[in-house]
């Protein structure tokens, strides 16, 4: 670890220092798009300096536990000079946009394989390496794009998706979020972030690719195993969401900017309801308990889940009502 925090500025980081490993754990977990030396930077100035000016853009959650997640960071940074908390930075986005191009990059050609029930032929073969077939120009992926509320089966309004002329909102979410590709208008909750495409694409970039068929099992080599990872966690999810949209899209790039898939906005977006203080409902909580079941069967997390008709949960339903 220290030699990983004294690494000369000059000299080139490997995929293998354990500063750009973190930086691939942390963008995948916890928070994908930022600027890290930017995030630094600030987040030392206002522990220092000025308490009362903002993080860049981003919560100071996000600074604080990126600094509580690396073992002596804070103090390597607070003694450090601004040359070195740049390079600390530059070496943990190196890592996460690392892990978000390799992730991209096979997931590209393995959610395609799952748009269909095993052994059927897709209507309109999609070739892996030609992504403008995708998106609103292929039945399948437009389909499952197509936002919550809006009929895909309509041909004016697959027409006018497919043309451009009715534009998506990032916060128009898609219908592959939703469990059995259903959306329901009267209870826009049920079966939110519970759609087998996403179960699947959490499976093949944290417990392996080949877990997606067979039993989740985190094995060695797995990013799950390599973190000591034993729950799903909001950042994971809205993660996965994002990678399995730009999956589905017809943009053979991604980009932070970009106004067609509107990437980063779309995982604020998913990011922003999970964490949101005033929503932190059963729902969340039944959410995420959901999804370490199915990712993690094992985990010692579970064991304290509270039984719904235990006095417990009385105790809180109660005080909620209150």
């Amino acid at each position: 670890m220290d030699s990983a925090l004294h690494l000369s500025p000059r000299k080139k980081a490997t995929s293998s220092n354990p500063l750009v490993l973190h930086g691939r754990h942390f963008g995948r977990t916890v928070f994908a798009l930022c600027n890290y030396p930017a995030l630094l930077t600030s987040g030392i100035l206002r522990l220092e300096d000025l308490q009362d000016t903002p993080i860049e853009d981003y919560p100071a959650e996000v600074f604080m536990e990126l600094v509580e997640s690396y073992p002596g960071l804070l103090d390597h940074l607070t003694n450090g000079d601004d040359e070195d908390i740049t390079h600390v930075g530059e070496l943990m986005g190196k890592g996460a946009s690392g892990a978000r191009g390799d992730d991209m990059k096979t997931l590209k050609s393995a959610v395609l394989e799952w748009l269909v029930l095993r052994g059927q032929a897709v209507i309109l073969p999609l070739a892996q390496n030609i992504k403008s077939d995708c998106g609103f120009n292929h039945e399948v992926t437009g389909a499952l794009l197509c936002p919550a509320g809006l009929d895909w089966s309509n041909a004016e309004t697959k027409q006018s998706l497919k043309s451009g002329e009715t534009t998506v909102r990032s916060d128009q979410w898609p219908m592959f979020l939703y469990a059995g590709y259903v959306y329901d208008s009267e209870d826009p909750w049920k079966g939110l972030l519970r759609s087998e495409i996403l179960i699947f694409g959490f499976k093949h970039v944290f417990t392996s690719p080949s877990s997606v068929d067979k039993e989740p099992k985190a094995t060695h080599s797995s990013n799950a195993y390599l973190h000591s990872m034993k729950t799903v966690t909001k950042g994971s999810l809205a993660y996965i969401a994002m990678q399995v949209r730009f999956s589905l899209s017809s943009s053979s790039v991604f980009s932070r900017t970009d106004t067609v898939t509107d990437s980063e906005n779309f995982y604020h977006s998913i990011l922003d309801l999970l964490e949101d203080p005033e929503e932190k409902s059963q729902e969340v909580i039944d959410l995420m308990m959901w999804w370490t079941r199915r990712i993690f069967p094992n985990s010692s997390s579970l064991q304290r889940g509270v039984s719904k008709n235990s006095a417990l949960a009385k105790i809180w339903e109660k005080r909620a009502a209150l």
